[in-house]
């Protein structure tokens, strides 16, 4: 059944002049009032905890001039802003739909962060945005494809074509989902994938062919499933993105989903090893390995191992952290993952971006790409463009002593060397969470950019591009109430 979602209130200073810019007569008029007052780097302030992330995506798309950009805000609810980049004019963010996250009285201060929104545009113009779910939970009855935890998967979308103040929600997907991705293909065909469940639970897709209105069934095509060595079930991370003509690809990587002993030791932690690669034709509905050797559907552990490995990286001790795949003129791959050494903790050590490709007959590359990222223990995300089979440029973000920076690496030479190039963004006492690159991004805004502030859970979140930061006007970006700084601090 379909609900009409409310336009989203914000605070009484920004109302003002959201209002008057939004309902303005006329561009002119809107870009009279921006000009009148001072502007500042970021869109928003009321991106919540770890508001954005690689996996969720496209969480931006640009289209016909327009940069629409989304993110998880308050009460873990999604927000949704836009950019014209002709007239310079921003509109929102407006609340795309209402979370079952960041919902729980008992727990008012928690912050779940795996519902958030991943946004595609469907052939008529209207704008999806899926979120909320970590997994389901026993309000929705027995997940069939693994285990449950939290939250349930929602699909919201436009009431008016390429128009974000006002959302309804379609009831057209299993609850049962977490990491949501969703791809176009040229005749229109939507492909929502996403893991179902919790960590025990098979990866899947579901397809439309009606713009996004009804979705099929939940095919599985990553299977998780209990070892026999070890106390431990199989389970994923998986990047998927359109590839060439009718094919999507898929990147992944292995998670060994520890179980409780009698000693209380082991248990969840986000150990992941490997680097794994395959391709999805959707026409024929083929899978196959980088090869052309054909998959059968789910593919397991022992599959995995044996048809479609592009790497074990690291050695013993690394742990990695999926990233992102792209293909180059040749429809070779080139993947994106992060790889660090497992330091004892339960979440593990700092990880460093690194790069692999296929040449066509053998993977190669590991080295990480900013390399004082590795002497100085700290993090690098972020994503890739690959502008020839030599040329790949990242943008990542990354910790410069006490200052977190976002900024260009670049590689002439196939990838075996990165410099490091321009610098977009540079904020103190900073750490950053990063979006995936924007679908069709224009230059001014390649990705999406958190600025996570140590002592709170409130982000400032921008939109960076060959520039660096689009700015706004200071009048139109404070959006937090005080409800909400007293509620999560």
């Amino acid at each position: 059944m379909k609900k009409l979602l409310t336009r989203l209130s914000v605070v009484s200073a920004l109302t003002t002049s959201l209002l008057l810019i939004g309902c303005s007569s006329t561009k002119t008029d809107a870009t009279t009032v921006a000009n009148n007052v001072s502007k500042v780097d970021f869109f928003a302030d009321n991106a919540l905890g770890n508001s954005l992330a690689i996996v969720q995506h496209p969480a931006g798309i640009h289209l016909n001039g327009i940069t629409y950009v989304s993110y998880q805000g308050p009460l873990e609810d999604p927000y949704v802003a836009t950019y014209n980049h002709k007239t310079g004019e921003w509109k929102g963010p407006f609340k795309a739909g209402v979370s079952e996250l960041g919902k729980d009285p008992e727990q008012p201060k928690l912050i779940d962060n795996h519902g958030k929104p991943t946004m595609i545009i469907d052939d008529l113009g209207y704008i999806h945005v899926f979120f909320g779910g970590h997994g389901g939970d026993k309000r929705h009855g027995k997940n069939p494809l693994g285990n449950i935890h939290y939250g349930g998967n929602k699909h919201t979308v436009s009431k008016r074509p390429y128009d974000i103040t006002e959302w309804e929600e379609l009831d057209n997907i299993t609850p049962f989902g977490t990491y949501n991705q969703a791809v176009k293909m040229d005749n229109g065909d939507i492909y929502l994938f996403y893991r179902h469940g919790a960590h025990r639970s098979d990866w899947v897709y579901q397809k439309s062919t009606d713009h996004g209105r009804t979705f099929g069934p939940a095919v599985s095509f990553l299977k998780h499933k209990k070892r026999d060595d070890i106390e431990a079930d199989d389970s994923w991370y998986a990047w998927v993105s359109k590839g060439q003509g009718d094919d999507i690809i898929i990147s992944y990587d292995y998670h060994v989903c520890w179980n409780y002993n009698a000693n209380g030791n082991r248990g969840h932690t986000t150990e992941r090893h490997g680097l794994y690669y395959m391709g999805f034709n959707t026409k024929t509905g083929e899978w196959k390995n980088v090869q052309g050797q054909p998959l059968t559907l789910p593919v397991t552990k022992e599959a995995a191992d044996q048809q479609t490995l592009a790497a074990r990286t690291g050695g013993v001790g690394y742990w990695t952290f999926n990233g992102s795949a792209h293909l180059d003129a040749n429809g070779y791959p080139h993947i994106g993952i992060n790889i660090g050494k497992d330091l004892g903790a339960k979440t593990g050590g700092p990880k460093q971006s690194s790069y692999y490709k296929w040449t066509g007959e053998q993977w190669v590359g590991g080295n990480p790409v900013y390399t004082q990222a590795r002497i100085d223990n700290t993090d690098t995300r972020g994503d890739f463009i690959i502008k020839s089979a030599d040329e790949v440029r990242f943008i990542l973000g990354y910790q410069d002593q006490t200052d977190g920076v976002i900024g260009y690496f670049d590689s002439t030479d196939g990838g075996a060397t990165f410099t490091k190039g321009k610098e977009l963004l540079r904020r103190p006492n900073a750490g950053w969470a990063l979006t995936a690159l924007i679908e069709n991004a224009h230059p001014e805004a390649r990705m999406i950019v958190a600025e996570k502030v140590k002592g709170t859970n409130w982000n400032k979140i921008y939109l960076v591009g060959d520039n660096g930061p689009i700015k706004r006007p200071s009048n139109q970006v404070n959006l937090l109430t005080e409800e909400h700084k007293i509620r999560i601090k």
